[in-house]
């Protein structure tokens, strides 16, 4: 049995929100087919996800020294602990985002924040950083308005290259990735580009 963590990053409803959208559709052809496997959803726009902020840069400099935590940084510092150790002991991903002003909207870059730890999912060696965390299969479901995957638009991408740097530093290098662009450029094509997709991910079934 695989445990498997599903990331969810918009606020929108499902049915309006295309990254959403597909991740439910992978994943409930994914449940027919591995009905055992454990699939544990993180919606960050419902969750606790705790910034580096003042209380938390405070706490690692108590917990340096062994001074007590103030109610409010031991909060902080347990939920972070938490959310590493989820993804830590996943062994699969899923990621379902949206591309928002040419990258992530910014509760996953705080969640980012909140799992790459020095010591538990990276650590730095003499011969540069070294990643923690044990290689898994990360699927990433994004949604463009536009289309920059090539063309000029290209340099302007900053969120798929972000998500393959970031995770690599901590040891992820196993990514696959699904996008459905172009989704603002005309209307009538919409459907298809999601279909498009949609065809994508049923074809990854069995591999993930």
């Amino acid at each position: 049995m695989a445990k498997i963590l599903h990331v969810k990053i918009n606020p929108k409803n499902d049915e309006l929100a295309v990254s959403s959208t597909l991740a439910n559709h992978f994943l409930d052809k994914y449940k027919k087919q591995n009905p055992e496997d454990e699939i544990e959803l993180l919606d960050l726009y419902h969750a606790n996800i705790p910034f580096l902020d003042v209380d938390v840069f405070s706490a690692w400099g108590k917990l340096a020294n062994q001074q007590e935590l103030t109610s409010i940084e031991l909060g902080k510092v347990q939920r972070m602990n938490e959310l590493t150790n989820q993804f830590i002991e996943a062994d699969k991903l899923i990621f379902s985002i949206p591309f928002w002003n040419l990258s992530y909207p910014p509760l996953f870059k705080a969640y980012i924040d909140t799992i790459c730890v020095a010591g538990k999912t990276y650590r730095y060696t003499e011969q540069g950083p070294e990643g923690l965390v044990q290689d898994k299969p990360l699927l990433l479901i994004e949604s463009r308005g536009g289309i920059y995957s090539e063309g000029l638009a290209a340099n302007m991408e900053f969120s798929q290259r972000y998500l393959k740097t970031i995770m690599g530093f901590m040891g992820i290098t196993n990514i696959t990735t699904v996008i459905a662009e172009g989704l603002d450029i005309d209307p009538n094509e919409k459907e298809l580009i999601v279909n498009k997709a949609r065809k994508s991910l049923d074809e990854m079934i069995e591999k993930f």
